[in-house]
């Protein structure tokens, strides 16, 4: 497998340093990309620098992750606008040890010739001193060759500390130390990281008269301009605590067609013969979402398991259904999934003694839930046979009581296909 090929034509490079290719196919190496600590769980804007070093390791190079417990208390000022809280040693821990178990879904750790390794570079900086470090390292990078960096002009501005302007330094070092100890002599990256890992190379070059290689890849971004991985709550992360795996799934099943015709080179393995069929399948029947499909389950599989797949799949065609299948998969639904999937559908609570001496189908509607606004129209609703109850029709005679509660709290009432309305019972 021809590494570099592999990303090019899934639209995996920006930058390449010359002479990359033919190094990757002469040699088998070692390649490392760099993960921030500040959480204890990575994001799906993660995911693109993962995959790369799942390839690196299918095309038999060894992938190193670097977790930068070091340069997490430093800070990195490429695309950003601010300095940043810097994190105390146990908090640096719990992160690293959350991002090794994401790691460890996608990264063959006990592969028997080219086992990928989880490096941490506080390993190696904890015993440096300062003094040492600007003496060793410092001296090799003039002030200028470090301010033609982009992320540090375009902070030139607003401000940089020195803590931050060092951290380039810091980074090359990381290069240097890998490829000294670890044989390693690519660096990997997103594209904002080009200039920090070219002062890896440069380091390379000027204190042991080596060659290092780079390659970066490009930001994903979205068809209609918003910022891939964001939704308005905020990141899809990696953890289900942090992003339900339900969620998970429905940010891939929302993607548009043109993202994810992007999203299913970039984020799975399928070969370039079956995502061009599969993309071919998808344009004749888009309605289909074949596309979108396929990556919700690949993804939502490999991060969460199929159990949860199955889960989220089922839950997410649950506003289509009706009859008897709806009525089933609600009375299997748990109170934390009910509210992800109805989450932003007209709600009102009302107390426990009101369903306990049963309550009428008509004073749901308007007194007590306050979805219609009469007696009247919630009538003629019901006798227009509109009405649902935890999708089940339901005429006037009906009395609710507390068998009748989703996840024993819930009632879910529906006129015709698109209206929903829930009563929450405290």
């Amino acid at each position: 497998m021809n590494f570099v090929e592999e990303l090019k034509w899934r639209g995996m490079i920006h930058d390449i340093m010359p002479g990359t290719e033919e190094f990757l196919l002469k040699e088998k190496t070692a390649g490392y990309i760099g993960f921030d600590p500040t959480s204890d769980s990575l994001h799906i804007g993660s995911l693109v620098q993962i995959m790369i070093l799942v390839h690196f390791q299918r095309a038999g190079h060894q992938p190193y992750a670097l977790i930068g417990g070091a340069t997490g208390m430093v800070g990195d000022p490429s695309g950003k606008s601010q300095e940043r809280n810097l994190l105390n040693q146990e908090d640096l821990q719990r992160n690293i040890e959350g991002v090794q178990k994401q790691l460890s879904k996608f990264l063959d750790f006990e592969a028997e010739n080219n086992s990928a390794q989880l490096v941490n570079n506080y390993d190696w900086f904890k015993s440096y001193n300062f003094l040492d470090f600007i003496r060793d390292v410092g001296k090799h990078m003039t002030v200028n060759y470090m301010m033609a960096k982009d992320s540090v002009k375009k902070r030139m501005e607003t401000g940089i500390s020195f803590t931050e302007f060092s951290y380039q330094l810091v980074q090359g070092y990381d290069f240097y130390w890998l490829y000294k100890n670890k044989n390693c002599k690519v660096q990997l990256g997103g594209s904002d990281q080009w200039g920090n890992i070219v002062t890896g190379t440069e380091l390379i070059r000027r204190m042991d008269g080596g060659s290092a290689f780079a390659i970066t890849s490009p930001l994903v971004q979205k068809a209609d301009g918003t910022k891939f991985g964001k939704t308005e709550t905020g990141n899809i992360w990696l953890d289900a605590e942090k992003t339900s795996p339900y969620k998970f799934y429905q940010y891939w099943i929302n993607s548009s067609d043109v993202d994810a015709e992007n999203y299913i080179k970039i984020f799975t393995l399928f070969s370039k013969a079956e995502i061009e069929e599969l993309v071919k399948e998808h344009r004749e029947n888009p309605g289909a979402r074949l596309l979108q499909n396929t990556i919700a389950k690949d993804l939502t599989c490999r991060i969460h398991g199929e159990d949860q797949y199955t889960a989220a799949m089922e839950a997410s065609k649950l506003l289509f259904q009706k009859g008897e299948a709806a009525v089933q998969s609600l009375n299997k639904i748990s109170s934390k999934l009910f509210d992800e999937i109805f989450e932003g559908v007209p709600q009102k609570i009302i107390s426990k003694e009101i369903i306990a001496q049963g309550m009428s189908i008509v004073d749901a509607l308007v007194e007590k839930g306050g979805f219609l606004k009469s007696n009247g129209e919630a009538r003629r609703a019901l006798k227009e046979n509109s009405i649902s109850l935890n999708k089940e029709k339901v005429d006037q005679d009906k009395i609710i009581d507390e068998k009748d509660l989703i996840a024993g709290q819930y009632l879910l009432l529906q006129r015709g296909k698109k209206n929903y309305f829930v009563i929450k019972v405290n």
